[in-house]
């Protein structure tokens, strides 16, 4: 009869794909079926009677030793190892991952365990790839938007495009693209996924707006094609954000154009020059003939004012020489200055000093600027305050933000300069009464060569700053703005009073 028993065993063993192992309750194995055999890549007969740690790896050996003892007190059917990674070991020494059913056997008064093993290598293979996909799917930098082909309803949202248009993946699963396509009617897009739809294009990119939750728009490219999910067809975009490389050919075409007029204006009045070189000697030479023009000039004359007299007219130009010497040195400090921080060969040296000492000397420095009936007021109660900074830069920074209030304001204005310091940082602020900067202009004057559109007409290399912030954000600190079309303009310049060396 146990032979009998033993036949049908087998059959039964030998018609299943998984593994089948039996063991008694001292972990010897009585039998195997030959997917067992295969699995583990030994003979048939070759593992009745061994031991069951064979097929586990070393590393497992003392916990394996534990659980089955647990099973075999509280014999039930089950799942071996429900929320972990189980692993086998082939008589070759190679590890590989299984799942393990276990079902408690009595045979003849006798315990026994009947185990069922798949490998799942490949199982667990294509779970990683689809795990890796499925990170690179939500980490990618580009928004990826997945919709249904025939709803448009959005099934899968990356985090990148979450965050960017600023809805969560329960609000997008609500929504079509024509809920963030305000250019787009419904009509209109299916028209334009058609040639997807009739097989007729693998893929369709064209650049649109997207509308961000809060409003705001932004211009993208998309990258469109069909794909499967499941059982039904989807769309797959591939959203690249290319508001900088708008921005880049905007500001790019509206730079080319007004150089290219600043450089037919100077060849016309320069005969001796066959063609200028760059962008950068065009404005050199337009910002340096201004002022020496006017000092020639001035010296010319001063030369017919020869009486005595005649010295209230003689003092006028020599001001105006004084002014123009000025503007000059400052045109070079700047350049200067700009050359140090793009060839890397700036060194900041690091003392302390008195900020008062500092700004007397901006103040004095700036007071051959002021304009008829200008005034600058002088900062209350500073004197016990210190700074441990790059003085030269700290001279720079104010004497530049101080000389553009006076230029940019008219005459008979106050240009207010406050100071404030607490244990860690100094806020320092001018303050004019000026031409303020236009909003649209606004995003663009710490730019390089970028001047407001309501200065164009007065002297400037739109460099000053730039240079500026670029010294303040090496120094540790930053500088922001709030200013108003002829209301004026307040810079707040914040540092820190101990910079690192």
């Amino acid at each position: 009869m146990f032979k009998q028993n033993q036949d049908i065993f087998n059959t039964l063993a030998e018609a299943l794909a998984e593994g089948v192992i039996l063991v008694d309750k001292s972990q010897t194995i009585v039998a195997t079926n030959s997917s067992t055999d295969t699995i583990f890549g030994y003979e048939h007969g070759e593992l009745e009677g061994q031991t069951l740690e064979i097929l586990i790896p070393k590393d497992y050996h003392g916990s394996h030793e534990g659980h089955f003892k647990g099973y075999v007190k509280n014999t039930t059917k089950r799942q071996m190892a429900v929320g972990r990674d189980l692993y086998g070991l082939k008589k070759s020494g190679v590890t590989f991952p299984v799942e393990v059913g276990l079902n408690p056997l009595t045979i003849y008064g006798n315990t026994y365990v009947l185990a069922l093993v798949k490998d799942i290598t490949e199982r667990k293979k294509a779970e990683q790839e689809l795990s890796h996909w499925a990170n690179i799917f939500n980490e990618s930098l580009n928004e990826i938007y997945i919709f249904d082909c025939e709803t448009y309803n959005f099934v899968n949202v990356n985090r990148g495009a979450q965050k960017n248009i600023g809805y969560d993946l329960a609000e997008l699963k609500t929504l079509t693209p024509l809920d963030i396509k305000p250019d787009y009617t419904k009509a209109q897009f299916i028209e334009k996924v058609k040639p997807l739809i009739d097989g007729l294009e693998e893929k369709l990119i064209f650049e649109t707006v997207h509308q961000r939750k809060d409003g705001t728009t932004y211009p993208v490219e998309i990258h469109l094609q069909l794909s499967i999910l499941g059982n039904k067809k989807v769309f797959v975009a591939v959203i690249l954000d290319i508001t900088e490389r708008k921005n880049y050919t905007e500001k790019l075409e509206s730079t080319v154009e007004k150089r290219t007029i600043e450089l037919k204006n100077a060849l016309a009045k320069e005969q001796e020059l066959n063609e200028l070189k760059t962008k950068f000697l065009s404005l050199v030479s337009h910002e340096f003939k201004t002022p020496l023009s006017g000092i020639l000039t001035s010296t010319v004359l001063m030369s017919k004012y020869t009486l005595t007299e005649q010295q209230e007219k003689r003092d006028k130009h020599i001001k105006t020489i004084g002014d123009k010497v000025q503007y000059l040195n400052s045109i070079l400090n700047d350049f200067l200055s700009l050359e140090r921080l793009e060839s890397g060969k700036l060194n900041y040296n690091f003392t302390e000093f008195k900020l008062s000492k500092v700004i007397d000397e901006v103040i004095y420095n700036a007071n051959m600027l002021l304009k008829e009936g200008q005034s600058i007021k002088y900062p209350e109660h500073i004197d016990d305050f210190s700074l441990y900074q790059d003085e030269k830069s700290i001279v720079l920074i104010l004497s530049n933000l101080l000389n553009n209030a006076i230029m940019y304001s008219q005459e008979h204005k106050t240009i207010a300069i406050m100071v404030n310091q607490n244990k860690t940082t100094t806020t320092i602020k001018i303050k004019d009464e000026g031409l303020g900067i236009p909003k649209k202009d606004q995003i663009n004057i710490f730019d390089r060569y970028y001047r407001a559109e309501n200065v164009s007409n007065i002297q400037g290399t739109g460099i000053g700053l730039n240079i500026v912030k670029n010294h303040i954000e090496n120094l540790g600190g930053n500088i922001t703005f709030e200013s108003e079309e002829q209301i004026g303009t307040t810079f707040t310049i914040t540092l820190p009073n101990s910079a690192a060396k």
